[in-house]
This record gives C-alpha cells, structure tokens and sequence, in this order.
C-alpha cells in the first residue's frame, strides 16, 4: 500500500510528472492540491471508515449526483479509496460567514434536497442520525470507553429526540455540513465533502447547519421560513430543535470515538467536552419548546 502522497503523485490520470501540495483540513483522508498541465485539481486519498459508516463508492455516488445538479465540483478521476476533484477558487467559509451568506447558501442547499434523489444511479447509503448514536453507544461501550457511564442517559435522549422528529420526508442529505464545506468563488457557492451524505431529511441539514455555525435564533426563524415557504409552527420548532440537539450529540459522541481511535494530534477530550455542552444547552432548548407543542 502507497502511502498518500505517492498514491496522489502516481495516479494514471495525469498527463504530467506532479507535486502534490498537502491541504489540510481532513480528519477522515489525506487530501492535496495537485496542478496537472495547467489546471488544479484536489486529490482526496482515503479508505472506508465503517466506524463512522464513511463507504467511499457512497461518497463518490453521491458527489456524482451533486456534481450533475451544479452544487459540487466535477469528479475528474476515482479509485475505490481515490478522489480527484476539480479546484475551486475560492473563499473557504468560517461560522460567521455562514450567518452572512446564508441566503445564499439555502437555495443551493434546497436545490440538491430537490434535484438530487432525480440524479442519483445505484446503490445509496441512508443516514440516520439517531442509528449513528447507537452505533456509537455499542463502540464505546465495546471499548470501555471514559463515557461508558453517561451512554444509557445519552441514549435514552437520543430516543426521546427521535420520538419527537416523528416521521420525515426522505431527500438526499449531505448531513455534514460544517462552514468548512461550503466554498465561494464569488459567484455561487460550491458545497464539498459528501462522506457521510445519503438517503436522509431535510430538516436535519437545516439544523446541521445551525447547530456548526451557531446561528442565532433569529436566522433560524428565518432559515425554516425561507426554506419551507410558511412561518414555522410548533410543531416544526419541536422537530426542528430535536434536531439541533441530536445533530450537536453526535458530533460529541463521534468525538469520543475519536479519543480512542484517532492518530491524529488533537485534543480530542476537550472537544468531546465543548460538544456534550453544547448538546445539554440544546437539549435544555428542545425541552422548552417541547412542553409549548
């Protein structure tokens, strides 16, 4: 087995002899900048991660389907653990970018929702984001885990969250979306990274969104009404909240994961830590609107 950056440099799809450029920014692959006669490319090299259900012929299928719906940069090259992209030009965003340009944002999001199941060809992964908290439960108590005692309440929130969801419209979700993943070339915004993207809901991509680029209240108000047309009632605040809050516990709890399997120079348990409070304010919210439905 190569290791990254030979895999990157040899791949059959250039033309020239390159020098991939280390981009950082990925936690699950090793991605780089690569300029092949002329033009720049970006070089994503990783294997599955069933731990955090990332299948790449997933990621690929799907980015193929954003790709045809102009939301996502053109696939130039694919190996089963091989991705090679299209550079854009552009203004990575940070959180506060997202509150900015959120007008922006929503209508390309609620394109891919709509256009994306139309473009889709083969086998798709579904996304729940209440299996992924099981799923983490049953690793981190395998692997007793610090966490082992707070799993059962987790768990037990995690099920009165998704009791609160209720049923959902199926669409094609990213389901990742960190500011990270949007880029602005000035003239549209671009969204990358479909790692964890599938058959999934669109309400929870709302609040995805929310809850990683901490929107205030207000834009909240204003992303739901702008996205679905109507003022939002209390029932779509309950759901909307349950949501917010099941989308913050799973990024702590993929933390978790993360302290016991990382390789990666980070301190994870500070993280886990940031996150478990941000899901217990959010929690806290939910429980509010609740009791008002």
């Amino acid at each position: 087995m190569l290791e990254p950056l030979e895999r990157a440099s040899t791949l059959p799809c250039w033309s020239t002899t390159v020098t991939p450029v280390p981009l950082s920014g990925g936690l699950s692959n090793h991605n780089f900048v690569v300029e092949d006669n002329g033009q720049k490319y970006v070089c994503r090299v990783g294997a599955d991660q069933p731990i955090h259900n990332v299948l790449r012929f997933n990621e690929q299928s799907v980015g193929r389907a954003a790709e045809e719906v102009g939301v996502t940069p053109r696939q130039i090259y694919t190996e089963p653990d091989v991705l090679v992209i299209e550079f854009i030009d552009g203004k990575t965003l940070g959180p506060k970018d997202v509150s900015i340009e959120l007008d922006r944002i929503l209508p390309r999001i609620k394109h891919f929702h709509e256009a994306g199941m139309r473009a889709l060809r083969g086998p798709i992964l579904g996304f729940s984001v209440f299996h992924i908290h099981r799923h983490y439960a049953k690793l981190l108590h395998d692997a007793n885990s610090r966490m082992k005692p707070e799993l059962e309440r987790l768990i037990e929130i995690s099920e009165e969250l998704e009791t609160a969801v209720g049923p959902v419209k199926v669409a094609l979700g990213h389901n990742d979306l960190l500011a990270a993943n949007f880029i602005d070339d000035g003239d549209k915004i671009w969204i990358i990274d479909w790692e964890h993207a599938g058959f999934s809901t669109p309400l929870f991509d709302l609040a995805n969104i929310a809850s990683n680029s901490v929107l205030s209240d207000d834009l909240e108000a204003h992303m739901l009404e702008t996205y679905y047309g109507v003022v939002p009632d209390a029932n779509l605040w309950c759901r909307y909240r349950a949501f917010r809050a099941a989308s913050h516990l799973r990024e702590a709890m993929w933390s978790m994961i993360a302290e016991i399997y990382s390789q990666i120079d980070v301190d994870y348990v500070a993280y886990t830590g940031k996150n478990l409070s941000d899901f217990e304010i959010s929690y806290d919210f939910f429980k509010s609107v609740a009791e008002k439905r």
